[in-house]
């Protein structure tokens, strides 16, 4: 496994290494003893999937505050998808800037999005699915979100029109959101 960083500290993008041959591949999504090696020591305590039917599906931008922010390890199953990392903690040199990334299941890559990182995502192609792995649990009273198209970010999404949910079209500004980590 190789891990890229990002342009925002803490946040990796990890090609894994794919053994491939007339009857398919192999690959290592995780091993703890080498996401050590790399400097990833996440206890990871719940693994989360979505399927999502259409393109446009946007989820995000989500993240939970403390004592419950989590740590994300996210890869694409099926399908692919549009990745965006946002910067969201206050003492950043990077607060308030995005980063966002292809995940599919042919690049096979997985994104490390660190607490402090709010954390979205478009499809791109349809039934595509996204499986997590978290090092903390969902808390809904700690559940948190920033508006996917907040004009303060500028976020250059895949999409227009997405498809959202009542949640996600509700979301706060980042000037307004919880950010008290």
């Amino acid at each position: 496994m190789k891990a890229i960083p990002s342009k925002l500290q803490g946040a990796l993008l990890l090609d894994p290494v794919v053994h491939g041959d007339h009857r398919g591949y192999f690959m290592e999504s995780y091993n703890q003893k080498i996401m050590h090696e790399l400097g990833i020591k996440h206890d990871f305590v719940q693994d989360n999937q979505s399927l999502s039917a259409d393109p446009g599906v946007l989820r995000g931008l989500h993240y939970q505050l403390n004592p419950k922010a989590q740590t994300k390890l996210v890869r694409v199953i099926a399908g692919a998808i549009y990745d965006v990392i946002v910067d969201i903690r206050k003492e950043s040199p990077t607060f308030g800037q995005w980063q966002g990334f292809i995940l599919s299941e042919y690049n096979k890559r997985q994104l490390l999005v660190p607490q402090g990182f709010a954390h979205g995502f478009c499809t791109l192609v349809p039934n595509t699915q996204v499986l997590y792995k978290v090092d903390e649990y969902y808390s809904p009273e700690h559940d948190r979100g920033i508006l996917w198209n907040d004009p303060a970010l500028g976020i250059d999404w895949p999409v227009n029109a997405p498809v959202l949910s009542d949640k996600d079209t509700r979301q706060p500004l980042l000037q307004d959101a919880d950010l008290n980590f």
